[in-house]
């Protein structure tokens, strides 16, 4: 049975779906953009047998608290310090795996390398981490991020949009009579909530703090090793494969798995997942 929570943290309330045995391996899954843990709720139950889940909504996503942009800074930096408080000292957590991807892996990584000894396994589905998997659907932010104003952020707001929304679960499907219309239908509804435009406006931008971070994973992963298996839509058109592929120059015993599907993985390829992390988180 999954519950849904609320923990505070620095005066906000987010939110977490939790399920499975407490005392039993804990795997945090970290959502992407533009969704929340929505992403997991089928996968969660598949998981729980064996395994503490807990799945939280970043600050400004799904069912936690989106203060304005003037009242919290929405930056990977702010968000993956907000999430890390989150774990440790509102859930109790000392060691987990965790899951992430799209925007998880920049905030994953960031808890990773603050917290090395606290990670057990990593779970990868679409979560880029190296420069050769940034695909050619990031290229309308390039101007934006090299200059923000009103002209290079009209293409970007584009991307706040339901075509684009849907276009992230559809684009690459195998079968794109397989993903629910309830995907992009929830996620579009919490975009379009008063003021969130500005609050995904500024985390887009932020993006490109990610990259210049990349060695300082890499070192991360080179050093510690931690087991990994990947998963990943090889359709998708934000992180391409080679960017999957080069985990494997620092982590050379990674598990690869490359699925007919686009960047939300899971819509299509729920129980080969689940099964292959099963058997890889025992």
């Amino acid at each position: 049975m999954i519950t849904y929570q609320h923990a505070e943290v620095r005066g906000l309330k987010i939110f977490y779906r939790e399920a499975g045995k407490r005392g039993a391996p804990t795997i945090v899954l970290l959502h992407g953009f533009p969704t929340s843990s929505f992403m997991f709720r089928n996968l969660i139950p598949l998981l729980a047998e064996t395994n503490h889940v807990i799945a939280p909504d970043y600050p400004g996503f799904g069912f936690s608290d989106a203060p304005s942009v003037k009242d919290f800074e929405y930056t990977f930096d702010n968000v993956a310090s907000v999430m890390e408080e989150f774990l440790f000292r509102k859930l109790g957590l000392d060691k987990f795996s965790i899951y992430v991807q799209d925007y998880g892996a920049p905030i994953g990584y960031r808890i990773a390398t603050s917290n090395p000894k606290a990670i057990d396994k990593i779970v990868v589905q679409n979560g880029n981490a190296y420069v050769v998997g940034i695909g050619g659907a990031f290229d309308p932010m390039k101007p934006f991020w090299a200059n923000r104003n009103a002209e290079t952020e009209a293409p970007v707001r584009g991307m706040l949009t339901l075509d684009t929304t849907k276009f992230q679960y559809t684009h690459g499907a195998k079968d794109p009579s397989k993903i629910s219309p309830d995907t992009y239908t929830f996620d579009q509804a919490l975009l379009d909530r008063p003021g969130n435009n500005d609050i995904q406006l500024n985390l887009l931008h932020n993006y490109q703090s990610n990259p210049p971070k990349y060695e300082g994973w890499h070192e991360f992963l080179r050093t510690h090793q931690p087991p990994m298996l990947i998963v990943w839509g090889k359709n998708d058109p934000f992180f391409t494969v080679e960017g999957a592929k080069a985990y494997l120059k620092d982590v050379p015993k990674a598990e690869l798995h490359l699925l007919d599907t686009g960047h939300f993985a899971l819509e299509e390829e729920l129980d080969f997942i689940a099964e292959k992390m099963n058997r890889f988180l025992a």
